[in-house]
């Protein structure tokens, strides 16, 4: 009985200790379940150092690689810029030391500043924002991609040097741009050439460096590039708007009112208001502009700083392949190449789901696809009217009575007018990008490329008759038929150009060497340039005395044979074009 009673006892003194140890030992191992659950952290597994040493030192011989091959580019780039451009430097160097008279010039470049200022930032807020659909401030290749980040690293040791790299490329841009714009100043009259600089700095730092950062917010952030893309029109709107304030600004047409609330708006007048007060003009609160602008721009940069290290792998792997493929595409001098690659990865307007009736007749099947590809791609005829404005800008220009005047305006307003029409012709380039999408025509390939000639001809006719009103109404009716006529040549040089096939680098090699380079590269600019180059000097050639005077029954008459003959030389070589293409 004492023993059992005794058993008894030690047997649940053994259970006590036991279940009084049993909570113990389960938070214990609860916990240890935890620990091995918790997700890495920077602390107890940074390999960041370690890991940046070790690519530093297998990237040594790259390096050094690609140092020598930037020294070579950067001889040739100063070997070219003194051999072409040292006679221009010396004779603008001459007229300064002699004090060349530059008429109203600084008057005008002084009434035009605070559009300018505008027109400026505007200008670069578009172009980061589109830079960034595709590559941004921060680009890695794609091994770093797929290998270094998924390492135990820190994101931001990889990804902030290219963010700062970036932000300092756009500085000492803005710094070169202050420098150019000192000597301005100081040629037209307007201020010594330290204090124009010193009030340029400012918005020579501040203005790049926000676009930077606006560039990083887009590239963080993909649901904001369908913004940007909606955005892009009515942006550059505005910024045709804020250009066309600067030039009548410049001729003394002033609104100060809007001037007034320009310079205090944002960062676009606060740049500003230094270099108008050192140019003479009204900005009494230019120093606390100056603290604005400096302030938003420190905020910003820091914003951005901060956003480099969470941008996305998925961004970073598909700007990595389209950098790749857009600096394969002009390595190789295939530009066509390069802009799909920037086409596909997304830098274009999404298509719209659009309808039209089916042609009464096979024969309009070619005119009806092209109609409808503008319809859900109504992008291209934003640019096709934007750059037919610009060319109606430019030929008032050339209708002047100087000659130099006159004969740049002209070739500036017909060089407008090939972009308008190209811009309409795009899909002749992209049946000619593969020729195997040509098999649902009923058409051989050369007929074919010729109907897609219709749509740009006539749109881009219409598009001319429109920008020909103006001019029209103030007395010059021929303009009603020299623009629409300028695009029927322009439409066979677009089509010719989409002929044009596989770019020809063995024309680089023509030619003997001389002391000044060989013919190879001009022969390879006018072989690209083939279809603009003969529309463009063509038309210039007969419509310069027309432009001026105004076209009498003959000239009229010359104009159009002239026409008439480019069109179907220019057709006649896109055909034979289209056959060769068959053949590789």
């Amino acid at each position: 009985m004492s023993m059992r009673s005794t058993d008894t006892d030690t047997d649940t003194d053994t259970d006590a200790e036991a279940g009084g140890r049993a909570p113990d030992e389960a938070a214990d191992e609860a916990a240890g379940h935890r620990h091995d659950e918790s997700p890495w952290c920077e602390e107890d597994d940074d390999r960041t150092a370690e890991t940046l040493r070790w690519l530093r030192a297998k990237r040594r011989a790259h390096q050094r690689r690609r140092r020598r091959d930037q020294a070579v580019l950067a001889y040739c780039v100063v070997l070219a810029a003194v051999g072409y451009g040292s006679g221009y430097a010396y004779r603008f160097l001459r007229q300064l030391k002699l004090g060349a008279d530059h008429g109203s010039l600084g008057a005008d470049l002084q009434r035009s500043l605070p559009a300018v200022f505008v027109t400026v930032t505007l200008g670069l807020a578009v172009l980061a924002a589109r830079d960034a659909l595709w590559r941004g401030p921060v680009v890695v290749s794609g091994p770093s991609v797929g290998w270094l980040l998924a390492q135990p690293v820190r994101r931001g040791a990889v990804l902030r040097p290219g963010f700062r790299l970036s932000a300092g490329t756009a500085a000492g841009a803005g710094v070169l741009v202050a420098a150019v714009v000192a000597v301005v100043f100081r040629v037209t009259g307007l201020a010594s050439f330290g204090g124009a600089l010193l009030a340029a700095l400012p918005a020579a730092l501040c203005l790049p460096l926000l676009a930077v950062s606006l560039g990083m917010a887009v590239e963080r952030r993909p649901r904001l590039t369908r913004h940007v893309r909606r955005l892009t029109a009515p942006a550059a709107l505005l910024l045709a708007l804020s250009a066309g304030q600067a030039a009548l600004a410049g001729t003394g047409r002033r609104w100060a009112p809007l001037e007034a609330v320009e310079l205090w708006s944002g960062p676009w007048g606060w740049a500003a208001q230094s270099v108008v007060a050192v140019s003479g003009g009204q900005a009494p609160g230019w120093p606390a502009a100056v603290a604005l602008l400096l302030a938003v721009t420190a905020a910003a940069v820091l914003y951005a700083h901060r956003d480099a290290a969470h941008v996305p792998n998925a961004q970073l792997r598909s700007r990595a392949a389209t950098t790749s493929a857009v600096t394969s595409g002009v390595l190789a001098l295939e530009l066509r190449a390069a802009k799909l690659a920037l086409l596909e990865a997304g830098g274009d307007e999404p298509g719209r789901r659009l309808r039209l009736p089916p042609p009464p007749h096979r024969y309009l099947a070619v005119v009806w696809r092209d109609l409808l590809t503008l319809l859900r791609a109504p992008g291209r005829l934003g640019r096709a009217c934007a750059w037919t404005a610009a060319a109606a800008a430019a030929a008032g220009l050339g209708a002047g009575p100087v000659a130099e005047q006159r004969v740049t305006g002209l070739v500036v307003g017909l060089l407008c007018g090939y972009a308008a029409v190209g811009a309409l012709a795009e899909p002749a380039r992209l049946e000619t990008d593969n020729v195997r999408r040509a098999a649902w025509s009923p058409f051989r390939l050369r007929t074919l490329m010729l109907h897609h000639a219709i749509v740009p001809a006539v749109l881009g006719a219409l598009l001319g008759l429109l920008a020909a009103v103006p001019y029209a109404l103030a007395g010059a009716v021929w303009a009603l038929l020299l623009m629409p006529l300028c695009a029927v040549p322009f439409a066979a040089a677009a089509v010719f150009g989409a002929c044009r096939g596989p770019a020809r680098t063995d024309l680089l090699f023509l030619g003997g060497a001389t002391p000044m380079g060989g013919p190879g590269p001009f022969l390879f600019a006018a072989w690209y340039a083939a279809g603009p180059l003969i529309s463009v000097t063509g038309l210039a050639l007969v419509l310069d005395p027309p432009l001026a005077h105004g076209p009498g029954g003959r000239s009229a008459l010359l104009v159009t044979v002239m026409a008439a003959l480019l069109t179907t030389g220019l057709l006649f070589f896109a055909a034979r074009s289209a056959d060769r293409l068959l053949k590789h």
